[in-house]
Order: C-alpha cells, then structure tokens, then sequence
C-alpha cells in the first residue's frame, strides 16, 4: 500500500478517524487554567461527546486535567491509544516523532493551523493514518450535525 493513503485529506476520511477513534492521547494539552485555549476547550468537548481522554502535558504539568492523570510522553501510556492529538507548533512536532512511532496510535491528528509534511510523512510510512490543519471540535460538530445526533459519539 502507498503511504499517501494514510494521509487524511477529504471529508470522508476525516468522518472515519473520528468514528474509529474512542480513546484520544492529547499532546500539549493544557489545564484547566487555561481553559479558553484550544488546548483544553477542544479535548473537553471530545470528552464531553464519549472521547476518553489521556492528557500527555508538555508544558508540566502534574496534576490530573479533566480528571484524568497526566502523562510525560504518549508511549508512556498504558494501553492502546487510537489517536494522537496534536496541540504543538508545527516546528516542534518533528521530537515528538520517535514518541508517536513508539506507541503507534491508529491516527494522529494536527490541530487546526498546524502542519508539518515531513513528520505526517514519517507517520504515515509506519501506517498511522495523519490529519493535519483540522480542528477535531468544528469536525465533529459537523459530523455531528450532518448525523443529527444530540448523543455521543463515537458510535
């Protein structure tokens, strides 16, 4: 298989990551202190919407955000994870790479304005299916409506 098809970049592909994905690490989330940044408002709507979130902290730190305890890196976390996503400024995502080969999530996702093609090409060459400069709230909001579901997903 080419590796271009892990790269997610129509709708439909988007809609599937979503529906597919239940357990969600989120790299450089950020704490309820700051809660009016994406970084914590987007991964508190997934979770609101059935998402289990794994908080990996890049900024330290410590303490438990949305109720669940922190990580250091995502291969740190126990378990599987279906999807990775990225809350890091396109220029440091490239040292997170080994980090995100190493647990090898089903997807990972670059939040809405970041895109880095090297390291989407890495992942994608190891099979991880990449979206990249979508937000994962406003994707599934639409998901959402397009369903016309009110209840949780994924589904």
């Amino acid at each position: 298989m080419d590796w271009r098809a892990n790269l997610v970049e129509d709708d439909a592909g988007v809609r599937e990551v979503l529906e597919q994905s239940r357990r969600v690490a989120v790299l450089g989330i950020r704490s309820e202190v700051q809660a009016h940044k994406p970084a914590y408002s987007v991964p508190a709507f997934l979770q609101k919407h059935g998402y289990d979130i794994v908080p990996v902290s890049v900024h330290g730190e410590k303490e438990p955000i949305l109720g669940r305890p922190v990580y250091s890196a995502v291969a740190d976390i126990p378990g599987d994870v279906d999807l990775v996503q990225v809350f890091r400024r396109p220029e440091d995502i490239d040292a997170h790479v080994p980090d995100l080969l190493a647990k090898k999530p089903r997807a990972v996702w670059f939040q809405l304005g970041i895109r880095n093609d090297a390291a989407a090409e890495k992942l994608a060459r190891a099979g991880i299916r990449v979206v990249q400069d979508r937000c994962m709230k406003v994707e599934l909001m639409r998901l959402l409506q397009e369903r016309q579901l009110g209840g949780a997903l994924p589904v």
